[in-house]
């Protein structure tokens, strides 16, 4: 009878170990999109993370947070902020000690992707 109620056990904990890793598959942050929606958006979230690090640097060595071209134009970053990956970015600097970088679809078959920002905080949001 112990062997019966050992199998039964084992058998519950792997259909509920099978459901938890199923579930985690089948819904996770991007499911259902297309898969070229989700190689952009991960690409634009490398973007801002690249630009905010610039950002960071820039303010280090300046003592003010600037603009996206004028990071392009110091070299900080090593492309333009028009138009890339279907998405253009631009940065509000407020009195220079804070920013926001903001990704925007530009490509009108990406309307419907979602707008990315990041912060000095260094975390993208939707």
């Amino acid at each position: 009878m112990r062997a019966v109620g050992g199998i039964l056990g084992l058998v519950i904990v792997m259909a509920i170990i099978w459901f938890v890793v199923k579930s985690q598959f089948t819904q996770g942050p991007m499911h259902g999109q297309p898969p070229k929606e989700v190689i952009d958006v991960v690409g634009v979230k490398s973007d801002l993370l690249a630009i905010a690090q610039a950002e960071r640097m820039y303010l280090a060595s300046h003592g003010s947070y600037v603009s996206v071209d004028e990071l392009q134009q110091d070299g900080s970053i090593t492309f333009s902020g028009a138009n890339r990956r279907g998405y253009n970015y631009s940065a509000e600097v407020d009195d220079g000690q804070h920013f926001k970088i903001t990704a925007t679809p530009s490509d009108p078959a990406k309307a419907n992707w979602p707008t990315l920002s990041i912060d000095e905080s260094m975390q993208v949001t939707q």
